[in-house]
């Protein structure tokens, strides 16, 4: 017996086709931040094309715990509770790829939380520089970073702007990046 072959689940078209209880918006580019009780901000995660945020309702979350802006263009697909939970239970191929996206975001979370207190500020926005390119996931690296500002970098590493600044002139130096317009990354 054959096994049977796989089709090839495309999100965008499923989200196209989902009814009651979804909406669509357009947006710039999201960042989720969380803000202190001292006021300061720190950014948490900077969500890609295909990325879900917002899933910790399905959970029973009742307070968001950051906030979302946006830094560039993007288009939002929103599911409310009940759809989400409908289509999570229904289309088996959805919740492959959203079981597969939370258990990565959870991986991630783990080496973020082992990546402050063990490594330098200069290592760890090594580190989100690495991740804004892609490297290390399926398929090519982007060698442009979404645009974004030393201080929003700073924000995502838990330091200054100006540390960042002086980083970013090391890096170059070095010939690990190049930002003339934009930040990428350069490969060897």
């Amino acid at each position: 017996m054959k096994p049977r072959a796989r089709s090839q689940f495309d999100p965008k078209t499923f989200l196209t086709k989902i009814g009651k209880g979804r909406t669509i918006s357009d947006y710039r580019k999201i960042k989720l931040t969380v803000v202190s009780s001292q006021g300061k901000e720190a950014v948490v995660r900077i969500p890609g094309p295909g990325d879900f945020f917002g899933e910790a309702c399905l959970a029973g979350q009742k307070q968001r715990i950051a906030r979302a802006s946006t830094l560039t263009d993007c288009r939002i697909v929103r599911l409310g509770k009940r759809a989400a939970t409908r289509v999570i239970r229904d289309e088996p191929e959805f919740s492959e790829l959203f079981l597969a996206y939370v258990l990565s975001r959870n991986i991630r979370v783990e080496e973020d939380l082992v990546d402050q207190p063990f490594n330098s500020s200069e290592k760890r926005l090594a580190r989100v520089l690495l991740i804004l390119a892609n490297f290390g996931k399926e398929g090519t690296p982007e060698l442009m970073i979404p645009k974004m500002s030393q201080g929003t970098l700073a924000e995502i590493v838990g330091t200054t702007r100006s540390r960042v600044n002086s980083f970013m002139n090391k890096f170059r130096k070095f010939g690990f990046l190049d930002y003339n317009g934009g930040i990428r990354v350069v490969t060897i």
